[in-house]
C-alpha cells in the first residue's frame, strides 16, 4: 500500500498576477468567440449561457462577473483577479488559468476538463460538487474552499496546497502526484487515496485518510 508523508516536505508559492494599475471600464465589451480582452475592468457584468471558444483575458479584473452556464473552449485567462464571481454549472474545456487570483466565487457544479492552472490561488470558494477532470494543475494553492465530493480524477498535482479545505468525499482516483500537501483540511471518506503516494499531509486530516487508505485496503475495524 503506497505511504502518505505526515510532514515535510516545501511547495512552490504561486507567482501574483501582473494586473496594471490603470484598468479601462468594460463599457459594453463582450466575451465571444476569438474575443482578446486586454487591461480591462469588469464589475456586475454578466456573462451567462454563453458558447464561447479560443477567447483570451490578459492583465484583467473580473468582480461579481456571472458566468452561470456558460460554455467555454480552448479560453485562457492569464494575469488576473476573479473576485466574487459566479460559475456555477459553467463547462471549461482546455482552459487555463495562468497566474490569476480567484477569490469568494462560487464553482458550484462546474465542469473544467483538460486545462492548466498554473499560478494560481483559490481562496474562499465553493466548488460543491464540481469537477476538475484530466487538468494539469501547477504551483496552485486551494485556501478555505468548500470542496466537498470534488472529482480531481486522472489530475496531475505539482507544487500545489490545500489549506483549511473541506475535501469531504473528494475522488482523487488515478492523479498523479509530483508534489502536494494537504495541511488541516477534512478528509473523510477520500475516494482514490492510494493515488495520493508522496503527498504530505499534516494536521487532524492525516487519521481521516489513513482510514481511507485502510479502507480501499479492504481493511474492516472492529
Amino acid at each position: 500500500m503506497p505511504q502518505i508523508t505526515r510532514q515535510g516536505g516545501k511547495i512552490k508559492a504561486p507567482e501574483a498576477p501582473r494586473i496594471p494599475s490603470v484598468l479601462r471600464p468594460a463599457d459594453g465589451v463582450e466575451l465571444e468567440d476569438d474575443a482578446i480582452l486586454k487591461g480591462i475592468n469588469f464589475d456586475g457584468e454578466t456573462f451567462v449561457g454563453l458558447e464561447v471558444e479560443a477567447a483570451e483575458a490578459d492583465s484583467c479584473v473580473f468582480a461579481n462577473v456571472r458566468f452561470t452556464g456558460t460554455s467555454l473552449r480552448q479560453t485562457q485567462f492569464s494575469d488576473s483577479k476573479l473576485d466574487t464571481c459566479d460559475f456555477s454549472q459553467m463547462s471549461a474545456g482546455d482552459v487555463s488559468l495562468i497566474r490569476c487570483t480567484v477569490e469568494g466565487s462560487r464553482l458550484t457544479g462546474s465542469s473544467w476538463k483538460a486545462g492548466t492552472f498554473r499560478d494560481v490561488r483559490l481562496s474562499g470558494c465553493v466548488a460543491t460538487p464540481g469537477m476538475f477532470r484530466n487538468m494539469k494543475i501547477y504551483a496552485t494553492v486551494f485556501e478555505d474552499c468548500r470542496l466537498a465530493g470534488i472529482d480531481f480524477q486522472f489530475t496531475e498535482f505539482h507544487n500545489v496546497r490545500f489549506v483549511n479545505c473541506d475535501l469531504t468525499g473528494a475522488q482523487f482516483g488515478n492523479v498523479k502526484v509530483g508534489s502536494m500537501r494537504i495541511e488541516n483540511c477534512t478528509l473523510l471518506d477520500v475516494g482514490g487515496a492510494a493515488y495520493l503516494r508522496g503527498t504530505t499531509v499534516a494536521g487532524p486530516g492525516s487519521m481521516e485518510l489513513a482510514l481511507s487508505l485502510a479502507r480501499e485496503a479492504g481493511i474492516v475495524f472492529e
